[in-house]
This record gives C-alpha cells, sequence and structure tokens, in this order.
C-alpha cells in the first residue's frame, strides 16, 4: 500500500508538472476567444491579407568585442532588409554591450551608441522599413535616470522614446497592434544587479490600458527585453496582462549559452512566449507573418538563403484559438510559402504526410501557393515538408505538422516552458530564506540539545551531529556564525557607488540607489549561492577542525594523523572557497568601485572574518575544549 501510496503521489507530481510547464498547443475553449471568427476570407492563390515583420535581439555592438557584429548588422540593413522588406523591424533590447574591456565593468558607452547609429544611417534603412528599437538591460546601465546626459538611447536610436508604448500599423485589410513592454530599471544601476526587469503599478496601469485599446485591432502583438519570468510585477502580473495578445517577443537569454537553441512556449491563456537567440553570437533574427490573420514565424541564422516560411497551413503546436481564426485553414484553397532569397527561386516542392503534392507556383513578392483539399487532412495530425531551391543552387527546407482538428493537443518542451513560464525572482526568495533559517535553527537547536553519548568506534553521523555540538557550545564560532546568517538576510552587503556619483547599498532583498528602491531579484539568486558555496561549507569547516581538536590533534600534528588525502582535500575546498571569495571582493571593486571594496561586510570583511575565525578554531585554549577531549579520550581508550 505504501509503494501504491507513493506511486499516486509521484504520478501526480509528474501530472502537475506536465500541466504547468508543458502547456498544450491545443487551443482555449470557445468561450474564452475574443471574437467570432470568420472562414472567410480564407487563404487562397491571392497576394492579399498578408503582412511580415522581422524581429532582431541582442545585438550588443561593442567597443572591445567582436568588430562583426556592426559590420554584419550593417549587410543585414543593406541586404537582408531589402531582400525581406518587411512591414516592420523590432530591435528588442542591448543595441549596445556596455561593457568594459575586461568584461567586469559596465557603463554607457557614447562609441557604441554612435556606431550602431552609423550602421542605422548608413544604408537608410529607416526609410527602407519601420524600425523599433528598444533599451534592454545593457542599455541602461549606469543611468542615473532618464533625463540624464548618459541615457543615450534617447540621442542614438531610431525609436529614442522611453517608456511602454502602443504602436498601431495599419494596413487595407485591418490593424495591427505592437505594445512594447519598458521593463527596464530606473535608475539603471551597474551590472550584474539589473538582470530582471520590474513593472510598477503605474506602468502596469498604462499597459493595461494600451491591452485594452489593442482589442480593436486584428491582432496584438507584446514585445520586450525580458522574458515574463525576468519581470518582476505587481498583481494580476505581466502575463495576465497580455492574455489578449497572440504574442510575446522578447529575447535577453541568449540561448542560454547554446544549452536551449529553442526558447517557446505558451500561455495559459493562449499567448505564445517566443524569445528569439541572440544577434551577438549567433546572429539570429525572425521573420514573422500574419496570413489571413493566422500568425507562422521562423527563427533563421543570417547570410543562410533560401529564408522559407509556410504560413498555411501553420503548425498546430504554435495555434491558439482564441486568438487565430484557425476554421481558415479548413476552408483556404492553397498552401501558401513565403521564399527569400538574393537569387532566383527556381523550385518549392511541397510533400505532405511523405507523398509530393507539386511545385509551388510564384504569385508576387515572397509568394507562392500550391492548390490543395484541406479535407482530406481534416483528421489527425499532419507532415508538411517544403523544400526550395534558389538559381545559385542553394537548398533550404521548412517542415512542421499541422492538424483541422482543434481537439487535438501538442506539448511544447519541458525545461524551455520552465525556463520562461517559472517566476524564478519567488522561489529563489523562498529557497534563500528557507537556507538560511534552516542553519540558524540548527545552530541553535545544537546548542540546547542534549550531546550524543560517544560510543567505540563512532559512525560518520555520530561525528557530525558531535561536531555540530561542539561547534555550537564555542561561543566564538557559535556568535560569529550565527551573526553571519542573520547579516546575510538584513544587513547591507556592501554599500558603494551602484551609478557612478550616487552612493547606493545592496541588500538580499533589493538594492537603493538614487533615492529609489529596486526589488531583489538577482540578489536572491546571490544570496543562495553565499550560503551554499560560502556559509555553510565553513560552517562544515569548522565542525570537522573542532573535532580534531576534541581528538587531541593541532594544526600541525593532524597532518601526521589524520588520513594525509582526506586531510588535504578538505584544506584545498575550503582555500579554494576563500580563493573565490576574494575573487567576489576584486570583482565587487571592478564593477562597483573602491568604496565598495572596503564597505563590504559579505565580501572584503567576511574574507578577513573567516581568516580569524579558523585561526582562532586552531589556537583555542585547551581549557575550553576540556570536557570534549576527556570525551574523545574515553571513547578512544575503550
Amino acid at each position: 500500500m505504501l509503494k501504491l501510496a507513493v506511486g499516486l503521489l509521484l504520478a501526480a507530481a509528474v501530472a502537475l508538472l506536465l500541466d504547468c510547464y508543458m502547456p498544450s498547443g491545443a487551443p482555449v475553449p470557445v468561450g474564452q476567444r475574443r471574437r467570432p471568427w470568420a472562414p472567410q476570407p480564407a487563404p487562397g492563390a491571392e497576394a492579399d491579407n498578408l503582412l511580415w515583420v522581422v524581429q532582431v535581439s541582442d545585438i550588443h555592438i561593442s567597443k572591445f568585442q567582436d568588430p562583426k557584429r556592426a559590420s554584419d548588422l550593417e549587410q543585414f540593413c543593406t541586404e537582408t532588409i531589402d531582400i525581406i522588406q518587411p512591414a516592420l523591424v523590432l530591435a528588442t533590447g542591448d543595441l549596445t554591450d556596455g561593457k568594459t574591456s575586461d568584461k567586469l565593468g559596465s557603463d554607457q558607452i557614447e562609441a557604441e551608441w554612435k556606431i550602431y547609429q552609423a550602421v542605422l544611417k548608413r544604408p537608410r534603412v529607416m526609410k527602407k522599413t519601420k524600425w523599433i528599437d528598444i533599451k534592454g538591460n545593457h542599455d541602461s546601465f549606469n543611468v542615473p535616470h532618464l533625463n540624464s546626459v548618459r541615457n543615450y538611447y534617447r540621442k542614438y536610436s531610431a525609436w529614442r522614446k522611453d517608456g511602454s508604448f502602443h504602436y498601431i500599423h495599419t494596413t487595407s485589410f485591418g490593424n495591427y497592434s505592437f505594445i512594447c513592454v519598458d521593463a527596464t530599471l530606473n535608475p539603471g544601476p551597474k551590472r550584474p544587479y539589473n538582470f530582471y526587469g520590474i513593472l510598477n503599478k503605474n506602468q502596469m496601469e498604462e499597459l493595461s490600458l494600451m491591452a485594452k485599446e489593442s482589442l480593436h485591432s486584428n491582432h496584438t502583438i507584446w514585445f520586450g527585453h525580458y522574458p515574463t519570468s525576468t519581470i518582476i510585477s505587481p498583481a494580476p502580473g505581466i502575463r495576465a496582462l497580455m492574455s489578449s495578445a497572440t504574442a510575446y517577443l522578447c529575447g535577453h537569454l541568449h540561448t542560454m549559452g547554446g544549452l536551449l537553441p529553442v526558447l517557446h512556449s505558451q500561455h495559459h491563456g493562449g499567448t505564445l512566449e517566443l524569445e528569439l537567440g541572440d544577434w551577438k553570437d549567433n546572429r539570429k533574427y525572425r521573420i514573422l507573418a500574419f496570413d489571413h490573420d493566422l500568425l507562422s514565424f521562423a527563427d533563421v541564422k543570417f547570410e543562410e538563403w533560401p529564408v522559407v516560411l509556410i504560413t498555411n497551413p501553420k503548425p498546430f503546436l504554435y495555434s491558439s484559438s482564441a486568438h487565430e481564426p484557425l476554421v481558415k485553414i479548413l476552408y483556404s484553397t492553397h498552401i501558401r510559402i513565403l521564399a527569400f532569397s538574393p537569387s532566383v527561386i527556381v523550385s518549392v516542392n511541397v510533400h505532405i504526410d511523405g507523398v509530393h503534392l507539386g511545385n509551388a507556383q510564384h504569385v508576387s513578392g515572397p509568394l507562392y501557393v500550391l492548390k490543395w483539399s484541406p479535407q482530406n487532412y481534416s483528421e489527425g495530425f499532419h507532415h508538411i515538408d517544403v523544400t526550395v531551391q534558389d538559381a545559385s543552387g542553394r537548398i533550404s527546407k521548412q517542415s512542421h505538422v499541422f492538424a483541422m482538428d482543434e481537439n487535438l493537443s501538442l506539448r511544447f518542451a519541458f525545461w524551455p516552458s520552465v525556463i520562461l513560464l517559472t517566476d524564478f525572482y519567488v522561489l529563489a526568495r523562498v529557497l534563500f530564506g528557507l537556507i538560511v533559517l534552516i542553519q540558524i535553527a540548527l545552530l541553535i537547536a545544537f546548542r540546547y540539545l542534549q550531546k550524543p553519548a560517544l560510543k567505540e568506534k563512532p559512525g560518520l553521523l555520530t561525528l557530525t551531529s558531535y561536531s555540530l555540538h561542539v561547534f555550537s557550545k564555542t561561543n566564538t564560532c557559535f556568535y560569529s556564525v550565527l551573526v553571519l546568517n542573520l547579516y546575510t538576510i538584513l544587513g547591507p552587503w556592501f554599500v558603494g557607488e551602484l551609478i557612478d556619483g550616487q552612493v547606493g547599498a545592496c541588500f538580499s532583498f533589493g538594492v537603493f540607489t538614487g533615492g529609489s528602491f529596486l526589488q531583489g531579484s538577482l540578489t536572491f539568486f546571490v544570496g543562495i549561492l553565499q550560503m551554499l558555496f560560502f556559509n555553510l561549507p565553513v560552517t562544515a569547516y569548522l565542525c570537522w577542525c573542532l573535532l580534531l581538536r576534541c581528538q587531541g590533534h593541532s594544526f600541525r600534528s593532524h597532518f601526521c594523523h589524520v588520513r594525509r588525502l582526506t586531510t588535504v582535500l578538505v584544506h584545498l575546498v575550503m582555500a579554494l572557497l576563500l580563493a573565490w571569495q576574494v575573487y567576489s571582493c576584486y570583482f565587487l571593486q571592478r564593477t562597483y568601485g573602491t568604496l565598495a571594496f572596503f564597505l563590504s561586510p559579505m565580501r572584503t570583511w567576511l574574507v578577513v572574518l573567516t581568516s580569524a575565525l579558523i585561526y582562532k578554531t586552531w589556537t583555542l585554549k585547551s581549557s575550553e575544549l576540556r570536557t570534549y577531549i576527556a570525551e574523545m579520550k574515553n571513547c578512544q581508550s575503550s
């Protein structure tokens, strides 16, 4: 029965995780739809009801690193935009790098902004398309306020307007709303404590009004730099606010260093969240199209041609009946494909479920169509493959799964959904608090618990418990570590220039700078690392040292009488942890200045405190440990 109960609990937990983090591509129930959808006009042979845009993100123009980022972007503006001819381009943040040459410091570097502006001006890209560029966290490093002369975004960007906004793109077949979410920090501290975006109550109310205005548009696309999992927002939360949107486009996470090259998921209301890989290292960009109000997109790499986008039938995984007229696929008369290349397209071959349907015919611009009978595919899932070849011999393939039955279901990948849908700052806050409180509770409990009786050849658990008891009864160790843990959660970690010319203080629960309080986010992650990789190991190391002292060893003698390999490894680990802490002091000085280095209880002072505590542990007088030494001798003699 116990095994059965455990199995049922595990099954329920797995089901809950899958429901939360592997959202279905199936549509939202009809009662939640924004409007009733008419089957006509449906995708046919004419080049009508078609709009496409381009997104690029995390460009990171740098004065010190990889000059090809800028030259490739200029080529993108000169050649790629000329070939694709999008209605607008969304550049979703981190336009410049803002890092110093050693990559440790951060600042607004005017030369980088001038390079970015020149890249846009030389090819006259803003005359070819609507170029909307917004700020990322790198674009707000070390900016004391929006009116500061260091806010180069206002001077050198194409858009030049701070804050969220609502842009409406008007076409002959309807309006399309694009709502920008500007969650960059104001004031903008230097790195790393601006990794998370923050929206206050006023900003949320402003975005709520924009969301209501956009209900009259055919579609609404929200876009911003930060994924929703890295935005701190008051109730009801940013995801609830954008629930009427078809998709949210963002960047910031850079494919997680290549570990997750595709970061796509779907909110429970049906809104897609589509993080785009960075331009900085991967030269990624996105083409997103509305074809008869059916949304399709392709994430592609710069200079890889031909670029192919199947707009009808659209991928089932990225469908939502709450936001799209999926019924139009069933009433469509033609498969529709957008194909772009510097050379002439010579063939567009279409296969469905392995059966060759034919060669799509060119209509105009990038549109190719092929007549089909969607009723033949009305049941189950089907696989469409399109192979495009241009006159230069380059070949591209695009494929996806589609379906006509809205009651079917596909799920997004688990880890991308975890990354995009989890509010990690809440999780980190809880975990950090628990780790600190558990260690404090253990220290206090062992101080007042009865010490374990030592038997002949005590086991590891008994010795661990005994060493914690000795540690908690040794006032120097107990009060030092108790104060350290309390200070970790309550006290300022350092005081320094978080913004040049403005002295601020960093706490576990947030940052005070420029007269403003920035709610804690990354600080909780730093606190967890501090607890797991320093505070806890230091406690364990001191317990081990005290246990050796109780066994009658001194610092010199324990090298001869304790297993040498174990001794060396323990001391080596402690030395590495101290070295990491020393490097943290250096990093603090490079990022926030000399003042922060000296006024840093959790970095510089802690190195001194730990060194003194270790020294004190090995130099404690035997009289202070007399009782414990006697007990250990009795145990060893018996």
